[in-house]
């Protein structure tokens, strides 16, 4: 398996998942990810995006989406329905990030989840010394347009899993096209965790 034109987070998930999984994508996007997870790893994957252009995507490679919005639950799955519930770079777009997170673990055995972390070093200096909210590979966007609602840094997602009890079984801290080990938090740009109730 070649990953060169695959991103960074991608691969990462991709190594987290076993094979022949029954997966669930929220906020799966154009279904690059659940492609590769279909192919290569025989998982059963179907995904769930309010992007309907988005969703015909998916539909074009064949792969199962559903038009839906994540901040209104997964009530029409039973619990434990997915080995894995997939959650990237879509939670920190959710009105209800917590709601979104506990229905993700009610439906799924593990959760696997990446978000920006707002505590990178880029986005220190920029609120520090401009004092303006800041803009960065991972964060890309202007106050004025961004779909994030949600900043936070790895040491708040980490002390919001203590809080609710969510056990953390890996995590995975990244910047551009690169794993950290030092100091995730400072410099860090995106994390991966996976977790389960």
């Amino acid at each position: 398996m070649s990953f060169d034109p695959i991103s960074l987070d991608h691969r990462i998930i991709y190594q987290l998942i076993a094979p022949g999984a029954r997966v669930l994508d929220l906020g799966c996007g154009d279904g690059e990810l659940m492609y590769l997870l279909a192919k290569d790893k025989n998982v059963k994957v179907q995904g769930i995006e309010i992007d309907e252009e988005a969703i015909y995507k998916c539909v074009a490679r064949g792969l199962s989406v559903f038009h839906g919005d994540i901040d209104s639950g997964l009530k029409e799955y039973p619990d434990d329905s997915f080995d894995y519930v997939i959650l990237n770079q879509a939670m920190q777009q959710a009105k209800k990030a917590d709601f979104v997170i506990t229905e993700a673990l009610r439906v799924g055995k593990k959760l696997i989840i990446g978000f920006p972390n707002f505590g990178h070093i880029n986005a220190r200096v920029s609120l520090f010394f401009r004092g303006k909210t800041p803009v960065t590979p991972s964060l890309p966007y202007r106050w004025y347009n961004t779909p994030n609602l949600h900043f936070l840094t790895i040491s708040d997602f980490k002390s919001y899993c203590a809080d609710r009890k969510i056990k953390i079984l890996e995590s995975r801290y990244l910047s551009g096209n690169r794993i950290v080990y030092i100091w995730p938090n400072l410099f860090a740009t995106d994390a991966i965790f996976e977790m389960t109730k």
